[in-house]
C-alpha cells in the first residue's frame, strides 16, 4: 500500500494497523515487527506488536548461588529448556554456595548487610563498615595514623564520635584567638557611608 498524494506519491505512508490505514506524513516503523504505524499506533501496545520483547533480555536467578544466568533469545523459555540452562550451570563449577552470602559490617557482632547505599570503607583500614559504624572509633580500626585520643576513647567504650572529635581539637576553641596585647582583634570594614 503507497502513500502520498497525487502531486507526491512517495510522501508519507499508510499505517499498517487494519482499523487504522490513515496517511501519515512522518510514518514510523516498528523495530519488532518492522511494520509501519502512524503516531497514534507506533507503541508496541497500541498496535499489539507479537515481537515487543525482541530487546529486553531475560534471567534466571540460581537458587545455590544467586547467580544470575541469562536465557538466550531464541529460546522458547519452556521448562526442559529451564532445566537443561540449570544443570548446565551446576555443571559448569561457577555454581558455588558460598557466593549466596552476601557482604555484612566488619565490625565482630554486627550483621548489618552491606548495599550500595549503606556501605563506608574506612580510608584508614580500607575495611567496608554500615553507617552506623563509619568511624574510626566505631570500629577496631587498625590503622597506625589514627589519633591518640580517638584509640583511647575506643578502647573505654561508650564514648560518642562527637566526644572523641572534641577531645581532638586539643585545646582550641572556636572563638578568634587575641593577640599579644590580649584585645581581640578588630574586624576591617570595608564599606564607606556617605
Amino acid at each position: 500500500m503507497g502513500g502520498g498524494t497525487e502531486a507526491f506519491p512517495d510522501l508519507g505512508k499508510h499505517c499498517q494497523l487494519s482499523d487504522c490505514k490513515q496517511l501519515d506524513f512522518l510514518p514510523f516503523k516498528c523495530d519488532g515487527c518492522h511494520k509501519v504505524f502512524c503516531v497514534e499506533h507506533r507503541s508496541y501496545k497500541s498496535h499489539d506488536c507479537s515481537n515487543s520483547d525482541h530487546n529486553s533480555r531475560k534471567v534466571l536467578v540460581c537458587e545455590t548461588c544467586s547467580m544470575s544466568i541469562e536465557i538466550p533469545r531464541n529460546s522458547r523459555g519452556g521448562e526442559d529448556e529451564i532445566a537443561l540452562m540449570f544443570a548446565k550451570h551446576q555443571r559448569s563449577g561457577d555454581c558455588d554456595p558460598k557466593k549466596k552470602k552476601k557482604p555484612t559490617c566488619g565490625v565482630r557482632r554486627c550483621k548489618e548487610i552491606l548495599t550500595f547505599s549503606n556501605t563506608s570503607t574506612c580510608k584508614s583500614c580500607q575495611v567496608k563498615f554500615c553507617l552506623k559504624h563509619r568511624f574510626q572509633s566505631d570500629h577496631a580500626c587498625r590503622s597506625e595514623n589514627m589519633p591518640a585520643v580517638a584509640a583511647a576513647a575506643r578502647v573505654g567504650g561508650g564514648v560518642r564520635s562527637f566526644l572523641v572529635a572534641l577531645a581532638s581539637r586539643n585545646g582550641q576553641d572556636c572563638v578568634k584567638k587575641t593577640n599579644a596585647s590580649g584585645s581581640a582583634s578588630k574586624p576591617s570594614t570595608s564599606v564607606k557611608a556617605y
